[in-house]
């Protein structure tokens, strides 16, 4: 029989792997919306700032990577009972950035995918916050992906505006 810290421990490895897994299939289901993306975003005019498209994998699988953390990290603050607030934020921010690919990569609505970067970006924020009051260091792991989604509304509204007839 397990002692209850060999208990806790695989309880705890259980969640990290949960919520990695979570957020990896929210990357993979964003990332289903961006299959033609490449090609998408290479015709597409884009400011002098805008990074070259190859960026955008290895910054968001980062992103994700730390997202997962600092949500377990509150998890293993009393679980999901105990944060509700600060998990549901999470989740919803999740939805909404999933959504965020399919608006602007597969169904080309540049105007509704910046009303919904600028839904996540409130989120996120809101998010953070809560994180934070929970524990220091997952509101830190989340500060990257507001930095990160604050460029990125900025790039989503400068290349809808740039490209009206192919993002309407």
């Amino acid at each position: 029989m397990e002692s209850t810290a060999a208990l806790s421990r695989n309880r705890r490895l259980a969640g990290l792997s949960g919520w990695l897994l979570l957020c990896f299939a929210v990357s993979a289901i964003g990332a289903l919306a961006s299959i033609q993306a490449q090609a998408f975003y290479g015709h597409l005019v884009q400011p002098d700032w805008a990074p070259p498209g190859y960026v955008f994998g290895p910054v968001w699988t980062i992103l994700y990577a730390m997202m997962a953390i600092a949500a377990w990290l509150v998890w293993c603050k009393g679980g999901f009972r105990e944060n509700r607030l600060a998990l549901s934020l999470f989740l919803a921010q999740l939805a909404v950035n999933a959504l965020w690919s399919w608006l602007f990569f597969a169904w080309f609505l540049g105007a509704l995918a910046f009303a919904d970067i600028m839904l996540l970006w409130l989120l996120i924020a809101t998010t953070l916050w809560a994180f934070w009051r929970r524990h220091l260091l997952a509101g830190m792991l989340m500060l990257p992906y507001l930095f990160w989604v604050s460029f990125a509304a900025m790039l989503n509204f400068s290349v809808w505006q740039l490209n009206p007839g192919l993002l309407g």
